[in-house]
């Protein structure tokens, strides 16, 4: 309970005072490209329940009719404004707006599509138990996995067999150590391994 109050009051208050910023990013997306401004995939949450993920638009309308589930840092697909936007992973912050509606929650396993999760063990289901998060430690641990994936001839292939085990590991982990401490803990390192030089060794 006291989680998911922090979600309530954090989310709230950070999308009130980014606003502006917020929508200079939302006019940013529909200025260079046509299509909407959020791009509304689904993924699985909590209780393997699908739901809508926010994320501002980094790729051209109907990209994910047009190529793989899992996009790499030279895919041809990524607009001008969206290289930007996820090269500072500037895409995350509207899933702010699914933190205040309850699907995600601030830290937490990151959300994955079903086509991923159809992949999980019986251990490894056990993260859907709570809420997926906007960042993570295995986020944070594989913050640069673009770059992995851009050297790979089947990047799906890689993430399935090489990116998302040890993914899965590091989410099982935070299981054992949920707490509101520890979720301000991996904000703080989140912010640190973008924004800080060097801050994603430290953070790992």
């Amino acid at each position: 309970m006291l989680k998911r109050l922090m979600d309530i009051v954090a989310s709230f208050l950070m999308l009130v005072i980014l606003s502006p910023f917020l929508l200079i990013l939302a006019a940013a997306v529909k200025l260079d490209s046509k299509g909407p401004v959020f791009y509304r995939q689904v993924r699985v949450g909590r209780y393997n329940q699908d739901f809508k993920i926010f994320k501002f638009r980094t790729m051209v309308q109907n990209a994910d009719q047009i190529g793989p589930a899992v996009t790499t840092g030279e895919d041809p697909r990524i607009t001008r404004v969206g290289k930007f936007i996820r090269r500072l992973r500037l895409d995350e912050f509207s899933q702010l707006l699914n933190v205040l509606n309850g699907t995600m929650s601030l830290v937490g396993p990151r959300p994955e599509v079903r086509k991923y999760v159809d992949l999980y063990t019986p251990e490894q289901m056990a993260t859907l138990l709570v809420r997926p998060g906007v960042t993570a430690p295995s986020s944070i641990a594989f913050k640069d996995e673009d770059q992995l994936l851009d050297a790979a001839e089947d990047p799906e292939k890689v993430y399935a067999e090489q990116i998302l085990p040890p993914k899965m590991e590091l989410n099982l982990e935070y299981l054992e150590h949920v707490s509101p401490l520890y979720d301000l803990s991996v904000l703080f390192q989140t912010v640190a391994a973008v924004f800080l030089p060097g801050g994603d060794k430290d953070a790992q």
